[in-house]
């Protein structure tokens, strides 16, 4: 009993602190930083266009990005979202929806989260629905209706909990073809020292990547893993090495891989579990998007 009590004080959270820490995140929500430099931002992105300029600086169509993915506002709703924000502020000028759904699908932010520090990442895939629709139809009709599904592959820091790489196909691919660009990526913010992953990424390549790379890899293998080398004396010492689970676990620190799945969830509650674009294209750039505004959120740093 008194181990247990020990344990739970130890992994206490802060609720204090966290409650500031999402309070804050509200507030960064009505950051209106764009509008000083409107001007010199619109000039920047003019210079050397060719074809008609552009009339609404990046920082502006973010902060509407914003609105329209972490409340599921439609695009109409946020041209009237605008337009009521411009009777308080009288120099803010309002586009039109099709003008805010055009520049919002063709917005490209990067998942930049440089860091001197080492870092351990979680890697994992999860599904979104390609349409909200015909749940309804299908449940109690049986209706043959075609669901569909995007795969968004990411790699997460454990310690800091962001997005560092993620990836976005269809749900036909494979989750171990993903492995190594998220991890090179990954290695771009920073030293990764560390991967864990579940059995779908247990491959020889990938622990040779790993090893390769002075990697430590805390990949779960197959039970039934043959204990010959194989061509990978990796994959060979780590298949030998989870003979004795429990211990390989807690050397390894793999509980930490459920930082993975609780991006996930957290990812969804904040922005749902469908994409709201129809082509591909632009459903990969909303993912990255909202990935970007994640990390915002849980780093409390600006959006644009």
């Amino acid at each position: 009993m008194k181990k247990q009590k020990r344990r739970a004080k130890k992994y206490a959270r802060n609720w204090k602190d966290y409650n500031e820490h999402l309070v804050r995140r509200g507030e960064m929500l009505l950051d209106l930083e764009f509008l000083d430099n409107w001007s010199k931002e619109l000039g920047n992105m003019n210079k050397g266009k060719r074809g008609r300029g552009f009339d609404y600086p990046k920082s502006f169509i973010m902060f509407l990005a914003v609105f329209h993915f972490l409340f599921n506002l439609p695009l109409r709703q946020t041209e009237g979202f605008v337009s009521g924000l411009s009777r308080f502020i009288p120099k803010l000028e309002k586009p039109d929806h099709s003008t805010i759904g055009r520049r919002v699908s063709k917005m490209k932010p990067k998942l930049d989260n440089k860091t001197d520090e080492d870092i351990v990442i979680a890697v994992d895939s999860s599904g979104v629905k390609v349409t909200n629709r015909g749940d309804w139809m299908r449940h109690v009709w049986k209706a043959k209706r075609k669901k569909g599904y995007l795969k968004i592959h990411v790699a997460v820091d454990t310690k800091k909990k962001r997005i560092l790489s993620m990836k976005v196909t269809t749900d036909k691919v494979g989750d171990s073809k993903n492995f190594k660009p998220l991890v090179e990526e990954s290695n771009e913010s920073g030293k990764v020292k560390k991967v864990l992953a579940d059995g779908a990424y247990d491959s020889r390549g990938n622990f040779k990547l790993l090893d390769d790379n002075g990697i430590e890899a805390g990949i779960r293998v197959r039970k039934n893993s043959s204990l010959k080398r194989l061509g990978c004396r990796a994959r060979q010492a780590s298949v030998i090495e989870q003979k004795n689970y429990d211990k390989w676990k807690k050397k390894h620190g793999y509980g930490h891989r459920w930082d993975v799945e609780c991006t996930f969830s957290s990812f969804k509650r904040m922005f749902g579990e469908f994409a709201r674009s129809k082509k591909f294209y632009n459903m990969a750039n909303e993912m990255i998007l909202k990935a970007h505004i994640y990390n915002c959120l849980v780093g409390l740093t600006k959006f644009f």
